[in-house]
Formats: structure tokens, sequence, C-alpha cells
């Protein structure tokens, strides 16, 4: 080979090969600071791609398993409900034993009624409240509203404003306002407001009498209107109640469950109904003004409105794989216990807690048919409660098996994927070593044209 000192043939040699050696340390260092065997697609894009699936599914499975944990919190929530109903009737059964007894007198016998049918409605109360999340477990939501829309102007109850004394409207008794006897919806349930001057004749006094009348679709048909009324007289000015700037105060309507909030202008609305000849200027009955402004009393109706979302769904459907099949998820029945279902037997048809009625054990007859009834109640509750625990014990061998399923994955994507780090190390050493050799015979390589120079002396 010609010396020449244009070109140097060993240098670029020797360059290429140090080029060569410092892109698979480099390479060979990114691998073992990331700990994986496959940082990009090009050192196997098979594996990577195999990869990535395994790694997708593995996250699904771990999120799958906190779905198993959480569908399991929400069945033990209902099992702790329908653990304290079995001991109401439980409770139930021994007053409907008692009251059958002959040496039981009818006041005797009413006593144990009341505590009977309180701790009926007890059943209903906690089924109704039992959820999870918002999710119904035991039987439907009681919660309804008041139709916002009734209020505002124009509405069939816009006469109801902090203008004429109110100040806001409360449900105290959402499973009283929830009933629905014709199965049409609680929207025609309402209530109207009302405030009337009544003169005493006896006594030639004068009495505000404020009266809420409710109509609540409570059995099928047509139901009696319910009404509740307060002697607000003291509230006018100078009684013992009078309000003044800044005042605030509540009308507890107990029997209809419902409270109303009041402000000051209540003194002022009952002295411009007490102010009328006649009952002229009766509030929800005519139009009057109040502070000022003319306002047409006659709408003060507030109607109702559902919570659809309160609703006991038949069935619940739980997420238990990281697929989009039906063998991914895992349906879950749950049972109404309240006390329209309890009692009716395994067909449905039987006498239930609720056909007792309000004197359920007040005659010994009654009191020896409820304790059938509530002997079938006592086993409908535990068919119930026996499928929730069926499905928790399926639950249970559904996380195992998750747990089983991600831990497989899980080792074959690290198969695939994860470093063998002592195997890499002895690769990068070995890598080290001829990049520190390149360096080095690059180095002499520069050197070989300096040798030329002996020749120009």
């Amino acid at each position: 080979m010609a010396l020449n000192i244009i070109s140097n043939y060993a240098a670029n040699v020797a360059h290429r090969n140090l080029a060569a050696s410092d892109e698979m340390a480099t390479r060979s260092l990114s691998k073992l600071s990331s700990g994986t065997r496959v940082v990009s697609a090009r050192d196997d894009a098979a594996s990577m791609a195999i990869g990535a699936r395994l790694n997708a599914t593995t996250q699904a499975l771990k999120t799958a398993t906190v779905n198993v944990g959480q569908a399991n919190s929400m069945l033990q929530i209902a099992d702790g409900g329908m653990a304290t109903i079995d001991d109401i009737l439980v409770r139930m059964k021994t007053l409907a034993v008692q009251s059958s007894s002959g040496n039981m007198s009818d006041i005797e016998r009413g006593f144990l009624n009341d505590e009977f049918t309180q701790l009926r409605d007890e059943i209903d109360r906690i089924s109704s409240s039992t959820n999870f999340n918002g999710i119904q477990l035991l039987g439907d939501g009681g919660d309804v509203a008041l139709n916002y829309a009734d209020l505002e102007s124009g509405g069939l109850g816009d006469a109801i404003t902090a203008q004429t004394g109110f100040d806001g409207i409360a449900i105290t008794n959402n499973n009283l306002w929830a009933s629905d006897g014709e199965g049409d919806g609680v929207t025609d349930n309402n209530f109207t407001i009302s405030i009337n001057e009544i003169i005493n004749t006896a006594g030639g006094g004068t009495q505000i009498i404020m009266t809420v009348s409710a109509n609540i679709d409570i059995t099928a048909g047509a139901d009696a209107a319910l009404t509740q009324s307060i002697d607000v007289t003291d509230y006018l000015t100078g009684g013992s109640k009078a309000m003044s700037a800044g005042d605030k105060g509540t009308l507890n309507f107990d029997e209809l469950g419902l409270s109303i909030n009041i402000n000051n202008n209540f003194t002022a609305a009952v002295g411009v109904v007490e102010g009328g000849t006649g009952g002229d200027t009766d509030f929800g009955t005519t139009i009057a003004t109040y502070g000022g402004s003319v306002i047409d009393t006659n709408n003060s109706t507030v109607s109702m409105s559902a919570d659809s979302g309160q609703k006991l769904a038949t069935s619940i459907e739980f997420q238990v794989g990281g697929g989009n099949t039906a063998n991914d998820r895992l349906s879950i029945n749950l049972s109404k216990v309240d006390a329209d279902t309890l009692g009716t037997g395994t067909a449905g048809t039987e006498t239930s807690l609720s056909d007792l009625g309000t004197d359920a054990i007040s005659t010994a007859a009654g009191a020896q048919e409820a304790v059938e009834v509530v002997t079938r109640a006592i086993d409908d509750l535990q068919r119930a409660r026996a499928a929730v625990g069926t499905s928790q014990n399926r639950l249970d061998f559904a996380g195992q098996n998750l747990a089983s399923t991600q831990e497989n994955t899980e080792s074959a994507r690290s198969t695939l994927l994860d470093l063998d780090v002592a195997a890499e190390m002895t690769a990068f050493t070995s890598k080290q070593i001829l990049v520190q050799s390149g360096v080095a015979m690059l180095a002499q390589a520069n050197q070989m044209p300096q040798n030329l120079l002996r020749l120009l002396q």
C-alpha cells in the first residue's frame, strides 16, 4: 500500500469500528438504565408488540381486581342491611306472638301494634336508604325532590317566595312523598299552602290558620287529601312570635313530611291576611298586595319530581375481566326486601307485611295472621340474603382467578421485555473494552502520517 498524507485508511477503519462499538455500548447502557430488554422496536419488534398487549392486559386485570373488591364491599353493605332487617323481623314475630295470646286486652295489643307498625316502617326506611355510591341495594329509594319549576315566575307555586315570607321548603319524609300507588310516577304528588283568617264566632276573636293540603298517591285509586294546620296568629305584629328584620324560623308539618322555613316577611304576610274582610285577602285564594307588589296567591301549589336513579336495578353487572365479552362481566341480581315484598312468598302472591295494614296486631285474629306473614317474611329475607352470600363467594373465586391470571400474564410480559441485568452488564463491559481499544487504535492510526515527515528531513 502506498504511503500518503491525503488519506488515512487506517484511521478511517479505526474510526468506523470505534463508532460501531460506541453505538453498541450506548444501546447496552440504555437497556441497563431502563431495565428493559426491548427499548425500541429495532431491538425486537415482535416481542415489543406482544409485550405491549400483555402489559395492557395486566393493567386491565388490576382494575378488574379493584372492581371485584368494590363489588364485595357493595354486597357486604347489602348483607349488613339485611342483618338489621332480620333482627327487626324477629322482634315483630315476638310482638305478633305476644299479641296472639288471650291474656292481652285491646289496650295492650294497641301498644304492641304501635311498635309493630313502627318496626315495619323502619324496614322500609332501611331498604330505601341502603345504597352504595347511589346504587340501591335493598329496594327503591325514597328520594324525591320539589319540582322547582313550580316556584319560578309563572309556575304553579310562584306565590311562595321570600317576599311573602317563605324562605324554603324541605321534604322530611321521603318515603311518604315517594308513594306511587298507581305506578305512574310521583309527579302527581303535590301540596298547596294556604293562610286563612278564621273568625271565632263564639269568642269574637280572630285566628290566622296556615294549612298545607297534600295530595299523595299512596294507594291505587283515589286517595283523600292529607291536611295539617298550624295556628300562626302569634306571628302577627305585636304577637309573641312576631318577626323583625333578619329573623328566621321553621314551621314543621310533621304529619305531611314537610318543613317550611320562613323569614321576617311572614309577619307582614300574616298581617295582609288578617287585614282582609271575610277572607278576601287569604293567602292561596286571591290576589293581594305583599310588600308593594301585587301577587296572585292562588299560585301556591308545588308538585314533586322523581329521582329515577333511586330505583333498584334488577341486576348489576361488574367488569371482572380485561375483555369485552360476556365472560368478562359478572351479573349480580338483587331482591327487594321492603314491607311490600317481604311475606309474599316464593311466588310473590301471598300477603305481605304492608297488607297487614295499620291495625296489624291490634286483634288476636290479626296477630295470628301476622305470625304467619312474618314467618314467611323471614324466609323471604333469608332467600335474598343467601343470594347475596352466593354472589360474594363467587366474587371471591373471581378475585382469586384474577390474581393468578395477573401473575402469569406479568410473568409472560417479564420474560419478553425485562432485562437480564447480569448478562447485559457482561456485554456492556465487553463493549466498553472495545470502545477503549478503538480510541487507542484511532490515536495510533492518527500518528502514522507523522512517520512520513522523516522522509522530508
